[in-house]
């Protein structure tokens, strides 16, 4: 994962989602447009597809401009999130360091949106519909600058974080997470945010007991720790030990 974002950086990016729930996305300092295209050829190449998935545009996706008022000189921030995705709002604040925002949520688009429209793509884009554990940030196209993070959604660490609904409290251990990742891990990793109120069957057969609990689904053995990741030390030792 590449840092979280600074509150006062300005920035436009775009995040878009698969069914099975894995996230790629852009943030571009310079403003220069929105690159759905991008992320969807990102996304083939990625998950092997026959083809870029355009059909998950619009309804699969979240975009943000964070700019300078002319008027007031204050920061302004806009962000919209199509009905589909609405849930990982408190993911996409993380990814972002926007901290609590409410997204705006765009208005539903049978025509691109409808379930029943895109199950008819399930059949040749199956990997879609899978849950790869991915969290990637991609360069913006014609950046310079190449991407922090290996593509591969098997490179690495492969983590999952559990926590409760979407509350002030889940921001809080978003933020907690990705600084001591980004801080303290020295590796490339994946990291799937699971909500136990939505998906109670997966905090059960990943044996959590409280929230929030991260858990190292790879390399082997599981580790998992459970609290509120203030002892940093403490939780990368747990971490990287083998």
């Amino acid at each position: 994962m590449t840092p979280i974002t600074p509150m006062s950086q300005l920035f436009k990016a775009i995040a878009l989602f698969t069914p099975g729930g894995d996230l790629i996305y852009c943030i571009d300092p310079s403003k220069q447009g929105r690159w759905h295209v991008h992320l969807c050829v990102a996304l083939q190449e990625i998950l092997n597809l026959p083809e870029p998935p355009h059909f998950l545009i619009p309804g699969y996706t979240a975009t943000i401009d964070r700019w300078l008022d002319p008027n007031t000189g204050a920061v302004r921030t806009v962000a919209e999130v199509y009905p589909a995705v609405q849930r990982y709002q408190p993911l996409l604040n993380a990814a972002f360091g926007i901290g609590d925002l409410v997204w705006k949520t765009s208005p539903w688009e049978d025509s691109s949106c409808n379930p029943i429209l895109l199950d008819t793509y399930r059949d040749r884009f199956g990997a879609l519909w899978e849950d790869h554990n991915l969290i990637l940030q991609v360069s913006p196209p014609g950046s310079r600058v190449e991407s922090k993070r290996e593509i591969s959604p098997c490179a690495g660490y492969v983590l999952r974080l559990f926590v409760s609904g979407n509350s002030k409290t889940t921001e809080q251990t978003l933020v907690r997470i990705h600084q001591l990742l980004e801080q303290g891990l020295g590796s490339s990793y994946t990291l799937k945010i699971i909500d136990i109120l939505s998906s109670p069957e997966e905090a059960e057969m990943n044996q959590v007991a409280a929230i929030p609990t991260l858990v190292r689904i790879s390399p082997l053995p599981v580790r998992r720790i459970v609290g509120e990741f203030t002892d940093s030390s403490r939780a990368l030792q747990i971490l990287t030990t083998y």
